[in-house]
């Protein structure tokens, strides 16, 4: 009788440890007492999430880190979903003369998204139907980033020049055709550097995104004399198209703060009519005179992107963080400023998969310092403007894994 009392006390024991080793291991990773903001779900507060096989898994006021198999303490630090840049150039590769389109400019992701909280990017325009196989082949299917695409109105790509230039290689059929082949990672059409004074390439972007029921975006400008801005905003593009570069004054193109330092009234009547501002920072379109007064007056982006590539990443724009942070010292709140870097753009690809921290959804997040201090931040006209607060990115997950750790927040103490 004592052997068997022993032997159930045993067994009693081993279930006891055994139920709570699985309970333990409920959770892939615990990210605990971090500040949440998910604007899908009107999330503004402390909250813990937890994360298993990819997904988000649960987000609550308190969740048991007994549960999981990896704690990150997010103390002090903002929580929000994996950012998505909408206006990136990442088809790389070692063409002469191809520009943005296989060429040198353009810069393979993974090094620089992770490291800002970059999950998802979007090419726009680097390739047209003619390329786009080799761009999937060879970037697409290659990166740990979710890397989209808008493909050029040209079949050929971004190439600059004479090849941008020629309305003959503007085909809106081929074009949806590609898009169609391949939903959900063709996400718009892009039509950029055209300089003749003629309407016709925007037209055929458009009818291309109509027939692939997608956005179109646009990046406007460089015709003498210039094609007037408001025939393009009230009447060309449809509700739901992008006009990027939103606050940059280039040759070319009416800005939208006139001389007069005032927002120019048509502006606000095409946002209002569902045309999308996005920033497009790049490394020559966005400027201090346009958007400190824009922003003043109530003219706010509907998205956040960097038109990220060699010529822009080391100069003003920098990257995802340096922009977020300057809308914050231009009197952005951190809610918005987050939405219209993860929610927002979601919504204007199509991808509403994406963006988010819904339960069940793909577990692409980010973890953020919100540093207070004194920052200096660059335009693409060399002028400084000083600010107070600086976004800085403490950690990344993409797919469910911690793919940046700045400071180690993820992993154990080496000695314990």
């Amino acid at each position: 009788m004592k052997i068997y009392k022993r032997w159930t006390s045993l067994v009693s024991v081993l279930l006891f440890f055994g139920t709570s080793l699985m309970m333990g291991q409920n959770y892939d990773i615990l990210i605990k007492g971090g500040h949440v903001i998910d604007a899908k779900n009107q999330i503004n507060k402390k909250m813990d999430v937890a994360i298993l096989d990819g997904k988000i898994a649960k987000v609550d006021s308190k969740i048991n880190e007994s549960l999981a198999k990896t704690v990150i303490d997010a103390k002090g630090l903002y929580v929000m979903p994996g950012l998505i840049d909408i206006h990136s150039h990442n088809f790389h590769g070692t063409e002469s003369n191809s520009y943005l389109s296989n060429g040198f400019s353009s810069l393979a992701p993974d090094g620089f998204t992770f490291r800002t909280g970059v999950t998802t990017v979007v090419d726009v325009g680097g390739a047209g139907w003619r390329n786009f196989e080799v761009f999937k082949e060879q970037t697409i299917d290659r990166s740990k980033t979710r890397v989209l695409s808008f493909l050029n109105i040209i079949g050929s790509g971004m190439k600059g020049g004479a090849i941008e230039q020629n309305l003959d290689d503007m085909n809106p059929k081929l074009t949806a055709i590609v898009a169609k082949k391949y939903p959900g990672v063709i996400v718009g059409v892009k039509l950029a550097h055209y300089s003749g004074y003629d309407w016709e390439p925007t037209i055929r972007a458009v009818e291309a995104g109509s027939l692939g029921n997608i956005p179109v975006m646009i990046d406007f400008g460089g015709s003498d004399p210039e094609l007037p801005l408001e025939e393009l905003l009230m009447e060309k593009l449809r509700p739901g198209d992008i006009f990027t570069h939103a606050y940059g004054h280039v040759n070319g193109r009416t800005p939208m703060v006139d001389e007069n330092g005032k927002v120019r009234p048509y502006i606000f009547s095409a946002q209002k009519r569902g045309i999308i501002f996005d920033v497009g920072h790049g490394g020559g379109s966005f400027d201090f005179k346009q958007a400190i007064p824009a922003m003043k007056q109530g003219l706010e982006p509907n998205s956040i992107s960097t038109d990220f590539h060699t010529g822009s990443m080391n100069a003003g724009m920098k990257d995802m963080t340096n922009i977020m942070s300057k809308f914050l010292n231009m009197d952005m709140s951190l809610y918005d400023v987050i939405s219209i870097a993860t929610w927002k753009p979601a919504q204007i690809i199509q991808r509403t998969d994406l963006g988010h921290l819904s339960v069940g959804g793909v577990a692409d997040l980010t973890v953020m310092n919100l540093r207070s201090g004194e920052f200096g931040f660059v335009d693409t006209k060399r002028k400084k403007m000083m600010g107070t607060q600086k976004l800085e990115c403490e950690l990344t997950v993409r797919d469910g894994q911690v793919v940046w750790d700045l400071n180690g927040i993820s992993k154990p103490i080496w000695d314990k």
